[in-house]
């Protein structure tokens, strides 16, 4: 059996749910707590356990006293065990009410192939649930869970190495940090190329995060859990004063949420120089002072349009963004590709400068937008999208880079703009778009056309006008 064939197993479970009315996300919620004990049976972790609470004992439970079993192994697991498991469990109760459906959930679990799923990794598995849960319109989380294709991409292109410190800000399940951790273990043989005290440090300290939501977070911890990552993530509020501890990175990788904070608020940070309920203008505020000033130190950052074009405020962040860092990159994204439908989105690269002021002299755009097919569920983004972007994008070295636009070539989708050029923008906007849709050009073909079926009428009507002179000429 399959990774895929496991997950689609496990997702169908929630449909034994529905009569207790349990939601998609709380679905997965409930499958965590029973998951971990099962998992921790499967690759012999369970000596933080206690034996009263491990798998073989859940699985011979029944009836009532199950649901009051599971109860109780909860509130346990929740209050007195330690570490990631006390993390896990903590504040953890279950919406299930019919002790059918749980006793149905744990055998079904107990049933499956775990050789195989063992053999294709854990965390291959979890994160198969995750996306799987992330692509159900009715859960509602598609909010928090980028497409796994678009994280690949930007990890590849930022290069994670041994050594960096790594963060996600805002990061929902972790899937950014679980790329960049894998991307170092395939550069290091799986970290065997490193010695055992930068080995401890991937594992305890490399890939770090927070997120603010309590049951998201608990996803999070599991799905580090079975990429043997155990650095801290932080449940709470990057926009609160909490953020101010999150710094030194040489790395960020992240999808902030979109929208403002609750009643309009500011974000609770007395260290941004902008105030502003924008939350994704805050986020990026915290990304590019949360980077180490050393020339190295670099992010990529999931941001929508309003971003490039919010004045105010919005304008004044982005001004600080380009002195204090080099943002030679924005990737202009499709729509479609995220939960909700409609939004249009880009990805910022940029690398904050060894000094506060001049550190960027150009910026490269690249539409990714214009002239693509729609995406959706049954027309899911590929990596054979993003291939003539990566040629483009050559390692950041802007040296290397060539325009694919011209005025010979319209419609080319690589452009550079000078820092004079965007400065001389309305709002110093970076929302630049120069590709001609499809429709735009049969627009102005049509208009063309018309102007000359006006010119030849005029023509005709002329020609019509001196015939008919000629004629009664020849008659008199």
């Amino acid at each position: 059996m399959t990774t895929q064939e496991i997950v689609s197993k496990l997702w169908n479970l929630c449909n034994v749910l529905r009569d207790d009315g349990i939601t998609y996300h709380q679905y997965v919620t409930e499958l965590t707590y029973i998951l971990f004990l099962k998992m921790a049976k499967e690759t012999d972790t369970e000596e933080q356990i206690p034996e009263k609470y491990r798998w073989d004992e859940l699985k011979t439970q029944s009836g009532i006293a199950l649901k009051k079993y599971y109860k109780e192994l909860l509130t346990e697991l929740g209050d007195n065990s330690t570490g990631r498991i006390r993390e896990i469990y903590q504040g953890a109760s279950t919406n299930i009410g019919e002790p059918k459906n749980l006793e149905k959930i744990i055998k079904t679990i107990d049933a499956l192939d775990w050789y195989s799923a063992k053999e294709e990794g854990l965390g291959n598995l979890y994160e198969g649930l995750l996306e799987k849960n992330a692509n159900e319109k009715k859960s509602g989380a598609g909010q928090y869970f980028t497409p796994r294709v678009l994280i690949d991409v930007m990890t590849n292109l930022m290069k994670p190495q041994a050594g960096e410190r790594c963060n996600d800000p805002a990061c929902g399940t972790f899937g950014f940090m679980i790329a960049a951790h894998r991307y170092v273990a395939d550069q290091t043989d799986n970290f065997f190329e490193l010695d055992a005290e930068l080995a401890e440090f991937e594992k305890n300290a490399a890939f770090t995060g927070c997120e603010l939501v309590h049951d998201t977070h608990r996803l999070a911890l599991m799905n580090a859990m079975l990429h043997d990552i155990e650095a801290p993530i932080v449940l709470g509020d990057t926009l609160s004063n909490l953020g101010k501890t999150m710094n030194g990175y040489d790395l960020v990788l992240t999808n902030p949420p979109f929208g403002t904070k609750k009643g309009g608020e500011r974000a609770a940070r007395d260290d941004f120089s902008y105030q502003t309920s924008n939350k994704q203008l805050n986020f990026l505020q915290h990304i590019y002072r949360s980077l180490k000033a050393d020339g190295k130190a670099r992010a990529a950052v999931v941001l929508p349009d309003n971003v490039l074009f919010a004045d105010g405020d919005g304008e004044k962040i982005r001004r600080d963004l380009m002195e204090k860092c080099n943002l030679h990159t924005i990737l202009r994204l499709p729509t479609g590709i995220f939960y909700a439908q409609g939004v249009k989105t880009n990805v910022l690269f940029f690398t904050r400068g060894e000094k506060d002021t001049g550190n960027t002299q150009e910026v490269w755009i690249y539409d990714l937008r214009n002239e693509m097919p729609s995406f959706g569920k049954t027309s899911p983004l590929k990596p054979t999208h993003f291939d003539e972007f990566i040629a483009c994008y050559a390692d950041a070295d802007l040296s290397k880079r060539k325009e694919t636009y011209s005025p010979e070539n319209p419609n080319g989708r690589w452009r550079k703009f000078t820092i004079e050029e965007i400065l001389a923008r309305d709002k110093t906007s970076l929302d630049i778009t120069w590709m001609k849709a499809a429709s735009d050009v049969d627009n102005y073909t049509l208009a063309e056309l018309l102007e000359q079926i006006k010119e030849q009428s005029a023509n005709i009507s002329k020609a019509v006008a001196e015939l008919e002179t000629l004629i009664g000429e020849v008659e008199e």
